[in-house]
This record gives C-alpha cells, structure tokens and sequence, in this order.
C-alpha cells in the first residue's frame, strides 16, 4: 500500500486577495464555478483518480468549507419536504463523497509549509497535492493521468504545461530534458522559480498538481524559509532531487487558473458551454452579443 497513491492534500488557507471583495468573508476555495464551488472539482477529480482519502489544510474563516462537505440536516429536510428529489440527492452525495480530514495551518507560511502541515495524516506513504486554484478540464483527469506515471516510474511527478512569453515569469520552471519515447515525460534535472522571460532554462511551467514521495517531508523540514518568510514547496522538491528522480508530465486537458479573475471567467464559459442544461442556450446568448 506504500506505493499507492491513496492520499491527496488540498493546501486551503490562503486569504484569496485576487478576488476581493467577493473573498472578504468567503473563502476563495468556496467561489462558485457555474454552480460548484472550485475545491468540489479538484476533490472530484482526486476520487475519480482512486484516491481514499481527502486531507484539506484549513486556516481562519475557511469553515465554510468544512460546511459544504458536512451533512446540512436542515436543507436536507426542507429538500425532501418539498419532495426536491435531485436536490436532495446532489447534497448527500456532496456529504458522502469522500473521507476528509481537516489540518489547520495557523500562520500562512507558504504552500510548503501548507504541505508540511499534512505529514502526520499522509504517513508514509506517496501522496498528491492539488491546489483547487487550478481547474483542469481533461476527458481523463489529470492527476489519473499522473498516478499512472507514478505507478510506472514509482517518482515524484510535477504535472506542466507550456507557457510562452512573459507569463513564465509566474510560474516555477522545469529545467529538464524530454524522455525517449514519451513526448509529455520529463526527466528534471532542476527547477528554477519564477526566472525572467530569458533566463527560463524551459517553457515547461508547473502547474498545481503534483505526486510527492514522502521524503519531501524531510526535506521541507530542513528547507530554510525563502522571501516573505515562507516555506516553498519549489525549495523543497529541490532537495528531493539530491536523492530522488523527479518527472514533469505535460498532461492531457485545458488548464483554467481560476484564482485569476479572467481566467475564472475563461472558466465559467468554457465549462457553461459544455453543459446539457445551460450549454445550448448560453451558446445562443454569446453569438447574440455585439463583440
């Protein structure tokens, strides 16, 4: 069972600033995309991919996310008293569709220090980390996609794509070389956080899905915190490939940042459009528009 990946870590305590006012009393992981809040989709696509258990790094004012995944007695009454049967049925499964435990991170002290939080409920064992900014639309879910990776090559995976121009200077970057016979594997030989646009030893950008050993825990441990006194994960996957391969999968599917507020809205209509119920007429809608 140590070489399953069973475990997948949703690092949830950031204050969400992008987004005020909307996150001034919500938490930006509770914001609705069409009519699901973002942390449901990356939880979706953890089970989808066998994941058994869901571990969600809180911090202040994010109990709303325990909420939504709590059984709601009340709704749930008023639903089947006024004989709403798919309503009803929506918020149980919401309720029962995973086995989540909940870590508090009472400083934000950066997504590694978000992850280190988790060592005691992870183990030993590898696990995935999801940050449910990151939307990604895939015929197979991306981190299905990056499970089987690991399953092949039994390393940490960084899931990529690339990115052209200025924006690489965003993002943590792969320095890297393409494995024979396997366009989207990569075998990384270091990484390089937020380079300027000619410096990028790669386009290769990481993106929020990843599968770590458990040795990351060591290293993020003994990782000295960075600017603004965080802890990066970036640091700590650094450390890990002293003594362990590394692999960056360029995956399969449309990558939405959705703690952007244009790419959230790039998201909302990609996702309406694909809809049955809300799809055709919103089509209809947007040719409609004056542009």
């Amino acid at each position: 069972m140590k070489n399953k990946v069973r475990k997948a870590v949703f690092p949830a305590a950031g204050l969400g600033t992008r987004f005020l006012p909307a996150t001034k009393a919500l938490p930006k992981e509770m914001l609705a995309l069409v009519d699901k809040p973002l942390i449901q989709y990356g939880v979706e696509e953890a089970i989808a991919a066998g994941c058994e258990q869901i571990i969600i790094v809180t911090g202040r004012n994010k109990a709303e996310i325990e909420d939504h995944f709590d059984i709601s007695f009340e709704l749930e009454q008023l639903l089947e008293a006024r004989g709403k049967k798919d309503l009803l049925s929506m918020s149980r499964y919401i309720s029962h569709m995973a086995n989540i435990a909940y870590v508090r991170q009472k400083e934000a002290m950066g997504l590694g220090h978000a992850v280190l939080m988790a060592r005691d409920l992870v183990g030993d064992e590898p696990f995935a980390v999801i940050l449910p900014d990151d939307v990604i639309d895939a015929r197979v879910p991306c981190l299905k996609q990056m499970i089987e990776v690991f399953e092949q090559t039994q390393c940490s995976v960084l899931a990529t794509q690339v990115v052209e121009g200025p924006a690489i200077s965003s993002y943590g970057v792969l320095d890297c070389t393409e494995v024979k016979d396997n366009p989207r594997l990569f075998d990384v030989r270091a990484l390089v956080e937020k380079p300027k646009e000619e410096e990028a030893p790669s386009r290769h950008a990481i993106i929020g899905r990843y599968i770590l050993t458990p040795r990351i825990f060591e290293e993020l441990r003994e990782t000295p915190l960075g600017s603004g006194g965080e802890l990066q994960l970036t640091d700590g996957i650094k450390g890990l490939l002293a003594s362990e391969k590394v692999y960056g999968y360029s995956f399969e599917g449309t990558r939405y940042d959705a703690g952007d507020k244009l790419g959230m809205l790039k998201a909302t209509v990609a996702f309406t459009l694909e809809r049955e119920d809300l799809g055709p007429e919103f089509r209809e809608y947007l040719k409609s528009l004056n542009l």
